[in-house]
Order: structure tokens, then sequence, then C-alpha cells
């Protein structure tokens, strides 16, 4: 069962997955998170998506994983510690708004997605560690975010920014929203995997509507109305800078691959994974925990264009390979 607990002022949400239960609340913890309905969307969206990670997780390929680590480490090396470094030292030094730093700071703290997932299947690269590191790195994710995001704030906003990401009430949302929808299906698929096999599709189609409607939204929606508010100038300036995070994150990928002598197959995973970040967690951390509708934005036009982009190395690098587009690598 996912088990997702979300709030307004009077009343307290737990979304399952059979149904939804509204129950009126005192004010409190929760009521204090002030959310909206924007806040309510984006978390589903995410735990839909965990649920789908945890359904693609075969226990078979955790163990072989396991057994031949290499590829994993150096994976996750890049992801964990490479990315961010990479980030800081790119928009450090800009004259980029404080906010606008911080987001994409969160957004290089955020693990992999389905998106990886889905292009690494499609590509036919190492399924088996794409979903490793995705599973692995977001349960670091309950550690790593908040020290990454809560360094990135004294760092850009200083010591009396009146932003700040809390400790307890982050750890609740991401054990709950995605931690858990995630070990919800690795259970359903390792009990019973002819209906984790049978829901798998339709759950990844319930998940591309909804995160295709929740970007909307906060691409278009007031920012009284939990909308990120994003202008056009803004769209231009953070652009830029967006997309060579995006490619450097390729690079810096496949070169530790390369490094580390995986093969060109696990090598262009890793580039996968290190390019593309769950963008819906980093909405989720800068626009509902830390409520800051500008830290929302680099995450926003990074999901404008990341799916693309990682479409274009797939190409490029299978024509170097002289593999077949979407066959097996040379």
């Amino acid at each position: 069962m996912i088990f997702l607990r979300v709030a307004t002022d009077r009343w307290a949400i737990l979304v399952t997955t059979a149904k939804i239960i509204v129950i009126p609340v005192k004010t409190g913890y929760f009521a204090r998170m002030n959310l909206t309905y924007i806040d309510l969307l984006v978390s589903a969206v995410l735990a839909t998506i965990m649920f789908g990670v945890g359904l693609s997780i075969n226990f078979d390929d955790l163990q072989r994983i396991y057994r031949s680590p290499k590829a994993f480490i150096l994976g996750l090396v890049s992801q964990m510690i490479l990315l961010p470094l990479i980030v800081f030292l790119i928009i450090g030094f800009t004259d980029l708004p404080p906010t606008i730093k911080v987001g994409f700071i969160i957004l290089a703290a955020c693990p992999g997605g389905t998106t990886s997932g889905f292009v690494t299947v499609l590509f036919r690269g190492n399924v088996a560690l794409s979903v490793s590191l995705i599973a692995i790195n977001s349960l670091l994710t309950l550690a790593t975010i908040p020290l990454l995001v809560n360094l990135a704030l004294t760092v850009f906003t200083g010591r009396h920014s009146p932003f700040e990401l809390p400790l307890v009430q982050t750890f609740l949302q991401i054990f709950f929203i995605t931690l858990l929808p995630a070990f919800s299906g690795v259970l359903l698929r390792y009990y019973n995997e002819k209906i984790a096999d049978k829901i798998q599709r339709p759950v990844r189609t319930v998940m591309i509507v909804l995160f295709a409607g929740v970007y909307g939204i906060i691409a278009f929606a007031k920012e009284s109305s939990g909308g990120s508010g994003i202008t056009g100038a803004e769209l231009r300036s953070i652009l830029p800078y967006a997309v060579i995070i995006n490619l450097a994150g390729f690079a810096a990928g496949m070169a530790m691959g390369i490094f580390g002598r995986t093969g060109i197959r696990t090598s262009w995973t890793i580039g996968v994974e290190v390019a593309l970040q769950n963008t819906t967690l980093a909405l989720l951390v800068a626009g509902t925990l830390i409520q800051s509708n500008e830290m929302v934005k680099p995450a926003l036009v990074y999901a404008l264009f990341s799916f693309w982009t990682a479409l274009l190395y797939g190409i490029v690098v299978k024509w170097y390979n002289k593999s077949k587009l979407f066959g097996e690598f040379n």
C-alpha cells in the first residue's frame, strides 16, 4: 500500500493505492505546512513515479550488481559527489539570483528518476545498474538532500536567510512520498510478479499524464495558486546554465565509466543517470518544503529539455559505437 499524508489548515489527506481518504484535523505540525493543491499534485506524481520504480526492481539484478560493484560505485560517486560539485562550479560564480543558485543545487542533489530508466531501456543500456542507482540514491537522499540544500542555503542566501529546509519534515516527506511507495512496488513484485508486470504499463501511463499535468500547471498557474510565475526573461537566463549542467552530466558520467573501464554500454548508462534528475522531487523540496517559487524554476526549466538531450546523447553514442539505434551495444 502506498501511504501519503499531506495537509491543509483543516484537512489531512491519506492517499493509498486504492483510495483517497480525507479527514478533518486540528491545526498542528502538518497544518503548519501551508500546502496548496499544487503541492498535493506534486506529491501524488512523485509517489506514483517511485511506485513504478519499485515495480521495476528485480532482486536478481541487484545481486549481480552486488557481486560486481565497480560500475555501481562509479555511478554513485558521479551522482552524489561529482554532479553537485560540477553544478557549484558552474553556477557558484555567476550573477544568477541566490535563490536560483540554490534551486540548481536542489536539482543536483536529487537522484535519477523514471526518465533515466526509460531512456536506458529504450537504448538497451545497463538497466540493472540504472534501477540500482535510482533505488539506492533515493534511499541516500534522506541524508544528502538536507545536507547539500542547507549548505547551499547558507552559502548563497546567508545565515540569516528567510528560507530553511526543516530536517524532520524533509525526512518524513521523502520517506512517505518516495521510499515507502518504492518499497511497496518492490514488495508487490517480490510476492506477485504477474500482477506487477500487469500493472507496470498502466502505472507508467498514469505517471506520464500526471507528470505533464503538474509541470503544465506549475509553469502557467499564478504564484498565489502554487505556480512558479516564471517569465520569459527568467527562462532565457536559466536555460543556458541548465543546458551546460545537463551536457556536463552526460560527459562526466561517461568519463567516469570509461576511466573505470566498465565498457561503453555501462559508461553510457552512468552518463544518463548523472544527467537526468528526478525533477519532481526537486519541485517537492523547493516548492513544498522550502516554499520558494524561485527555487522551483531551475527544475522546471531542466524538465523542458533534458529528455530530448538524453535522446540525442543516445543517438550520438550509438552512432559512435556503430550499433543499431534501439538495439544492443557492440
